[in-house]
């Protein structure tokens, strides 16, 4: 439509959210659909940040706050950021938003120009490379290999990095992969920004507790002090509190960044939901337990799906580090036609014919910036897991 702005028409939609409007569209219809496409925990919040939400309601705690968080919310973040990350910030220097996509926006849209590049790693969370257009930025992808665990070297990044170079944007555990960065691949990573003063670094650790075998979360601020002063940190309640529709995300970084991250809050949603806010504290400053209970779940789980999809045809399947994603790679399944007819060029015509044939919702992985992989999210039960796995065998031995 002509009056719609040039800089919508550079970007598309959430092909996540995408997948899941369809999965749902194809049940609401009477269709058998196992739903694998959305990242979201099905535990439920557990009760005591539930308690605390019901409380603020209670006690009429919803009216305005300020901005940016409520200083008792930032001051809880502080907290965390200490305890977890050995990270000192003042509560001048944490934004707290409508869930971590508002914070990675706000600080896009408040820092890049025309002609800024934002080099982010591939296969890569869908939002990223759009938001960055949006913000009229040039996003640069660099692709993670399957025989790196999809993970980039820091060869690739030094080489990546231009006069024209804004952000380099970092996530550890991966969305899509679950792939984790060691400590001394981090490092390697860092020693090159290092070299490049005029590179910021935003750093989405929003899969930080779902860390599993023993791996060990890091964070580039942490392991490179020198990147402090450069280093937006982004993280939420959403995955590892069960938290998704609560919409709190948060970050910690400069003052004047924060500062300019509000100036955008301010006159687009201002303040987060004041009782998503005070559920939030509860869940930073109460118990932590529970998170090791979900992450054995988590882990059973990644198995499961890992064992199953290398024992389809055609399929490899990595075993992550984190998160609550795998991200096989379809190689041996192209150039072959389905049961029912179609041809399987690449990963969004397996997805399509996976989805109309056996009832199976993926996101294919050109929506990651990485072919030919398909994204499972196994946050949901062992039983769903087993038929829809069963399901993507089925499909890939009728493959001709």
């Amino acid at each position: 439509m002509p009056f719609l702005s040039e800089t919508l028409s550079r970007v598309k939609p959430s092909p996540t959210i995408a997948v899941t409007n369809k999965a749902s569209e194809l049940k609401d219809a009477g269709k058998d659909v196992i739903g694998l496409g959305a990242g979201e925990p099905d535990f439920d919040t557990p009760a005591n940040i539930k308690a605390a939400g019901i409380r603020a309601i209670e006690e009429g705690k919803t009216k305005y706050t300020a901005v940016d968080g409520m200083p008792a919310l930032k001051a809880a973040i502080c907290a965390k950021f200490k305890r977890d990350n050995n990270l000192d910030y003042t509560p001048a220097q944490v934004s707290v938003s409508g869930g971590g996509k508002q914070v990675l926006f706000n600080a896009l849209v408040a820092t890049l120009n025309p002609g800024d590049e934002v080099i982010i790693p591939a296969p890569y969370w869908v939002s990223y490379p759009d938001m960055v257009l949006l913000a009229g930025g040039t996003p640069v992808a660099i692709e993670g290999k399957l025989e790196n665990a999809f993970k980039i070297t820091a060869e690739q990044l030094d080489a990546a990095i231009t006069p024209k170079t804004k952000w380099f944007i970092f996530n550890s555990p991966s969305n899509p992969t679950g792939a984790g960065y060691s400590k001394a691949e981090l490092k390697a990573l860092t020693d090159v920004l290092m070299k490049h003063p005029h590179v910021w670094v935003m750093s989405d650790d929003m899969y930080e507790h779902l860390a599993f075998d023993g791996f060990e979360f890091c964070t580039p601020a942490e392991i490179e002090p020198g990147l402090y002063e450069r280093t937006l940190t982004v993280n939420g309640v959403s995955k590892a509190y069960a938290m998704t529709g609560w919409r709190i995300g948060y970050a910690a970084g400069p003052v004047e960044l924060i500062a300019a991250m509000r100036k955008v809050q301010s006159q687009s949603t201002s303040n987060p939901c004041s009782i998503s806010q005070y559920a939030a504290i509860e869940a930073l400053n109460g118990p932590q337990d529970f998170i090791a209970e979900n992450n054995e779940a988590f882990v059973r789980r990644r198995n499961l799906v890992v064992e199953m999809l290398n024992a389809a045809e055609g399929i490899t399947c990595p075993t992550p580090e984190g998160a609550f994603y795998v991200y096989p790679d379809i190689s041996g399944c192209l150039g072959k036609t389905s049961a029912g007819g179609a041809q399987i060029t690449n990963d969004e015509e397996f997805a399509t014919a996976l989805l109309e044939e056996n009832g199976v919702a993926v996101v294919f992985g050109a929506a990651f910036g990485l072919s030919p992989n398909f994204r499972v999210s196994y946050a949901t039960s062992d039983e769903t897991l087993k038929e829809a796995c069963t399901r993507i065998q089925a499909f890939c031995k009728g493959l001709k």
